[in-house]
């Protein structure tokens, strides 16, 4: 009895399983796959598997190819997660180990600004930074991030240290450790699971960012990977979906690759992060 409760389990859990993962399976054969059979059919399998939406996807516009997209977007993002995530973590640490003036009141507005959707100071941020001249350029993306602008990270990164026992930084300071030196040599190595999970939330979504990004670049030759997908669905052509799925699948690629190189530091991190009374 118990075996085939168990076996049913299993089976639940690979039938829930392969309905999330479809469409991405669909999206993955759909790439080799010729336009008409993308319009005309919908079995998974391509009758014929046809590499011409990998060759002609990856020329892009002919003046930009997805080769510049893709180095375009790790310019934007890899300096944006890196510096979000250091930044978030001496925010996070401020506010997990010391005790100043409207200490609970300033962490409150930091919490209350999670409720702010992006679209709504969309407008201020675009004002301002226009009269910064950052425009049409990575800086709203990158200066931001240098500054703990995310309050999600900090309050991710913030639980997780609370979770640090005090002590740590007590035998610290009698060994003459300072302030900065306990938060680089005690608490950063402790507290990897979760920097490592918040670089990869960070990543994933500054990859996949589109709406901000459409904002603030203008010119074609500073275009993410996002954008040249958009580009690529002319409205006064046919759109070719195979090449759209197959730049689609390449695009995904370094976001599969990273969560799933660091999905033991991630699990880790989340369960700790979230467990804290």
């Amino acid at each position: 009895m118990a075996g085939l409760k168990k076996a049913n389990a299993y089976f639940l859990l690979v039938l829930i399983g392969f309905i999330l993962i479809y469409p991405l399976l669909w999206l993955f054969f759909g790439s080799m796959k010729t336009n008409e059979e993308i319009l005309t059919s919908i079995r998974l399998f391509p009758s014929k598997v046809v590499w011409e939406g990998y060759r002609l996807g990856w020329k892009g516009s002919g003046q930009f190819t997805f080769g510049d997209f893709f180095v375009n977007t790790f310019q934007l993002v890899m300096p944006t997660a890196i510096l979000t995530t250091i930044s978030s973590f001496v925010v996070a640490y401020g506010f997990a180990r010391f005790r100043f003036p409207l200490h609970r009141i300033l962490f409150s507005l930091m919490l209350s600004t999670l409720m702010l959707p992006p679209t709504v100071v969309i407008i201020p941020r675009y004002l301002l930074f226009n009269h910064f001249g950052w425009l049409d350029s990575y800086l709203p993306f990158i200066v931001p991030a240098m500054l703990g602008f995310s309050p999600f990270y900090i309050f991710m990164q913030y639980q997780f240290l609370r979770g640090l026992p005090r002590e740590l930084d007590e035998s610290a300071v009698m060994d003459g450790c300072s302030s900065f030196k306990i938060m680089t040599h005690i608490l950063l190595p402790l507290s990897k699971p979760a920097i490592v999970s918040a670089a990869i939330f960070n990543f994933m979504w500054a990859w996949n960012e589109f709406f901000s990004v459409l904002i603030y670049i203008s010119s074609v030759s500073k275009y993410t990977i996002s954008l040249g997908l958009r580009m690529m669905m002319d409205i006064d052509a046919a759109t070719t979906w195979n090449q759209i799925m197959a730049m689609s699948v390449f695009g995904m690629l370094p976001c599969v690759l990273f969560f799933f190189l660091s999905q033991r530091y991630f699990v880790e991190g989340i369960a700790k992060t979230g467990i804290k009374g």
